[in-house]
C-alpha cells in the first residue's frame, strides 16, 4: 500500500473512535475516562487504529509500531498509563495539548492528496541515482523510477543529480516497489506539444541545425525537423555546409504528428521582417530624400541598395558623373552609402536611386572651361558606328562624329582611326549645356588639305589621281587624302557621246586629268580629262575669222547644221547662213520649214567650203557660213579668170560659161 492509503486508512479510525464512541467505553467507571474525557477520546482512537487494513507505524506516540487486535491490551495500558501521569501533572494543559494535536491532525487529512494518473507529466524531485536509475519523489506520498536503460537507449548519459527536478511521465508498470516513470516520453510528448502550439498560433521556435541530407538540413526542435534549402534564406543557399551546427529560428510549416513529420522554415519569419520593415519603410519614403543603404548585390547594370526592408536599384549611369566600365570600381559589396530617391513605385515596390546626384555637377561649368574652338585633351573611351566618345575630364564626354575625324571621305568604320584608350587631341566644335553634350572634332586639329589647294593645284595643273567612286553625272578622283575632285561627263571626251561613266572608267583606275577650277570654300574641285590633249586651242590658234575652211555635215537641225572641221571640232553653221537672202516678199511666199529649208541646201556628209564669221576659244565655239564662203569663192573665181583672160570686163555670167566649158 502508498502512504497516501496508510495516511486515509489513519484519518478513518480516528474520525470513528471519535464520531462513535461505543457503550461500554461511554458507561466506564474508570476514573480516567470520568474526569480526563480527552484522554479517554485518545486513548479509544489508538486502540481502534489498528482495525485499518495495512495500517503503517504512524502513531500520534513514538511507543508503538503498529497495534494488532492481539496486542492492543497492553497497548492501551501504556497509553493510559501515560495518560495517567499527564492527568496528575496539569489536568487542564493535557486537555488543551490533545485537542490542538487533534486539529493539526485533521487539518492535514481534510483534502487527500489526489493521486497522480497515468499518462500525466509532472515534475518531480531527484531523490537519488543508482544504477538502476533515477529515483523520483513526485509529491503523491510514493516514490518513482526512471529506468537507467532509458537514458542507454536515448544515447545520452543521466544528467541529474539530487535534488534537482526533473519532468516524467507515469507509466502503469512497476518494479521493486516502485512505480515506473519516463523522462524521454514526458520530454518528447511536451516537445511536440509545443511544435503543436507554435503551429496554431503561428509562433517561433528556435532549433539547432544538427546535419545536410538531400534538398536541405535537419533542425532539432527536441524531435528531428526538416528545413528545405528554399527555405533557408531569402536567396537560394548553395553552400549548406556553412549553416550547419547553429542556433536558428524557425516557424513550422507542416506537420504529421502520426508520422512524425514536421517542415520549418526560417525564410517565413525573414520574409514577415522585411515585411514589416518594407510597410515602415514605405510611409516614410519621399521621392528626392536622401538615404543610407548598404550595398547588397553588384551587377554589370548597376548596383542593389539594401535600405532596411526594400532594395533600390542604382543604376551605373547614375554612381558617379562620367563612363564606368564596372559598377564594382566604384563600390564594394557591403559598403555603406548615401543615395538619393529618385523615383518610387509604390505599386510596384521599384526605387529607383542616384548617388551622382549627390556628388558636384562637372557640367555646370563646362561652357567656361571649355570654349568653342579650344583644344583639349581627352581619352577615348567608346567607339561605335557613328562615332567615338572621347572623355576630356572625369564626369565630362563629348563625341567625336565620324565625319569630323579625317578630312578624307571614305572612312568605312570610326575604328579604323581611333580605338579605346588612345589619348587624343581634339577641338571643341559645340557646347550643349542644357542636353549635357559636347560636339569634338578630330581632323579640325590636323591641316586641312583645302586651305591651301588652290595654290598646290592652280587651274590648268594636270594632275594624277585615282577613282574612287562613279555616279550617274561623272566620276570622283581622290588626288591626296581627304581631297578629291569631280570628272564631269561632259569633260571625258571631245568628241564621245558618254552616258555614264562606267563606259570610260571603274573603281581603282588611275586618270590624268586637267584642274579646270577650285573652290576651297565649298571644298570643291573640277576635272577635265579631254583638256589634258586641248585640241581646241591648237585649233584656235592655227585658225582666224574670215578664212576659207572645208568640213564636213554631221547633223542639221532646225536652226542650222553642225560641221565637223577635224576630229573633235565641230562648228555650227545658223539657218541664216545657208541659203541665199531674198526679199521679204518672196520669203513670205515661202512656207517651208526651217530644217526643209536646211536640208534643201546641206545634207548630212556632205563636204562643203565654210567661212569663220566668229571664234569664241573660251566657250569651244565656231559660227560658220556656208553662204558667205559661196560668195567668196565666186569672187575669187571671177578675179581669177579676169586676170586669166586679160579681160578686166568680164562678167560673173562669162565666168559661170567658160567654168562649164571646161569642166
Amino acid at each position: 500500500m502508498s502512504r497516501e492509503n496508510d495516511k486515509m486508512m489513519s484519518l478513518s479510525g480516528i474520525e470513528t473512535a471519535t464520531a462513535e464512541p461505543t457503550a461500554e467505553n461511554s458507561q466506564s467507571d474508570s476514573p480516567i475516562n470520568a474526569d480526563v474525557p480527552g484522554a479517554t477520546i485518545a486513548a479509544t482512537a489508538i486502540a481502534r487504529a489498528p482495525e485499518a487494513p495495512d495500517a503503517r507505524s504512524e502513531s500520534i506516540t513514538d511507543r508503538s509500531a503498529v497495534a494488532s487486535p492481539e496486542s492492543s491490551e497492553p497497548v492501551q495500558s501504556a497509553v493510559l498509563t501515560d495518560a495517567a501521569e499527564a492527568v496528575g501533572s496539569n489536568e487542564s494543559a493535557e486537555t488543551a495539548e490533545t485537542a490542538e494535536t487533534m486539529d493539526q491532525l485533521l487539518d492535514q487529512f481534510a483534502v487527500p492528496e489526489p493521486a497522480v494518473a497515468e499518462g500525466e507529466i509532472f515534475d518531480g524531485r531527484v531523490l537519488a541515482v543508482s544504477d538502476a536509475g533515477v529515483v523520483v519523489d513526485v509529491g503523491g506520498k510514493f516514490e518513482g523510477l526512471v529506468p537507467a536503460q532509458e537514458f542507454l537507449d536515448s544515447g545520452s548519459p543521466i544528467r541529474f543529480g539530487e535534488g534537482q527536478t526533473i519532468e516524467v511521465e507515469r507509466l502503469h508498470e512497476q518494479r521493486d516497489g516502485y512505480v515506473l516513470l519516463s523522462h524521454v516520453r514526458a520530454h518528447r510528448r511536451r516537445v511536440w506539444e509545443n511544435i503543436e502550439r507554435s503551429y496554431r498560433e503561428h509562433t517561433s521556435m528556435t532549433g539547432r541545425t544538427m546535419e545536410r541530407i538531400k534538398g536541405g538540413l535537419v533542425v532539432d526542435l527536441g524531435v528531428r525537423a526538416f528545413l528545405p534549402a528554399s527555405q533557408i534564406e531569402l536567396r537560394p543557399v548553395h553552400d549548406l555546409e556553412a549553416w550547419k551546427d547553429r542556433d536558428i529560428e524557425v516557424r513550422v510549416l507542416k506537420l504529421n504528428r502520426k508520422r512524425g513529420n514536421i517542415v520549418v522554415s526560417h525564410r517565413a519569419i525573414l520574409e514577415e521582417e522585411q515585411k514589416a520593415k518594407r510597410e515602415a519603410l514605405a510611409s516614410t519614403l519621399v521621392e528626392g530624400s536622401v538615404v543610407t543603404g548598404r550595398i547588397k548585390n553588384i551587377t554589370d547594370y548597376g548596383v542593389f541598395v539594401d535600405l532596411g526592408g526594400m532594395d533600390g536599384l542604382l543604376h551605373v549611369s547614375d554612381l558617379v558623373w562620367g563612363r564606368v566600365p564596372h559598377p564594382s570600381s566604384v563600390v564594394q559589396s557591403g559598403e555603406e552609402i548615401q543615395v538619393q530617391v529618385l523615383k518610387f513605385d509604390k505599386d510596384k515596390q521599384r526605387i529607383s536611386l542616384g548617388r551622382k546626384q549627390l556628388l558636384p555637377d562637372p557640367w555646370a561649368t563646362v561652357p567656361e572651361r571649355f570654349p568653342v574652338g579650344g583644344r583639349v585633351h581627352g581619352k577615348v573611351v567608346g567607339v561605335t558606328d557613328y562615332g567615338a566618345f572621347v572623355q576630356i575630364e572625369p564626369g565630362v564626354e563629348g563625341l567625336v562624329h565620324v565625319s569630323e575625324m579625317s578630312w578624307s571621305k571614305r572612312i568605312k568604320h570610326p575604328s579604323k582611326i581611333v580605338k579605346v584608350g588612345d589619348e587624343v587631341e581634339v577641338a571643341v566644335l559645340e557646347v550643349k549645356t542644357d542636353l549635357r553634350r559636347i560636339s569634338l572634332g578630330l581632323k579640325q586639329t590636323m591641316t586641312d588639305p583645302w586651305e591651301a589647294a588652290a595654290e598646290k593645284y592652280p587651274v590648268g595643273t594636270i594632275i594624277t589621281g585615282r577613282v574612287r567612286n562613279l555616279a550617274d553625272f561623272g566620276a570622283f578622283v581622290e588626288i591626296e587624302e581627304g581631297m578629291e575632285g569631280l570628272i564631269h561627263i561632259s569633260d571625258v571626251s571631245w568628241s564621245e557621246r558618254i552616258k555614264h561613266p562606267s563606259e570610260k572608267f571603274k573603281k581603282g583606275d588611275t586618270v590624268q586629268a586637267r584642274v579646270l577650277k577650285v573652290d576651297s570654300v565649298n571644298r570643291r574641285l573640277s576635272l577635265g580629262i579631254k583638256q589634258v590633249n586641248d585640241i581646241w586651242a591648237n585649233w584656235f590658234a592655227e585658225h582666224k575669222i574670215g578664212e576659207i575652211i572645208k568640213g564636213k555635215v554631221v547633223r542639221t537641225t532646225d536652226f542650222g547644221a553642225f560641221v565637223a572641221l577635224t576630229e573633235g571640232i565641230e562648228g555650227l553653221c545658223h539657218v541664216s547662213e545657208i541659203e541665199e537672202r531674198k526679199p521679204k516678199g518672196e520669203r513670205e511666199k515661202e512656207k517651208a520649214p526651217r530644217g526643209a529649208r536646211v536640208s534643201s541646201v546641206l545634207t548630212v556628209g556632205q563636204e562643203s567650203e565654210f567661212k569663220i564669221l566668229r571664234l569664241e576659244p573660251e566657250q569651244h565655239k565656231i559660227s560658220l557660213s556656208y553662204r558667205a564662203a559661196q560668195k567668196q569663192v565666186e569672187r575669187q573665181e571671177m578675179e581669177s579668170f579676169r586676170s586669166s583672160k586679160s579681160s578686166p570686163n568680164a562678167t560673173i555670167g562669162d565666168a559661170i560659161l567658160a567654168k562649164r566649158q571646161s569642166s
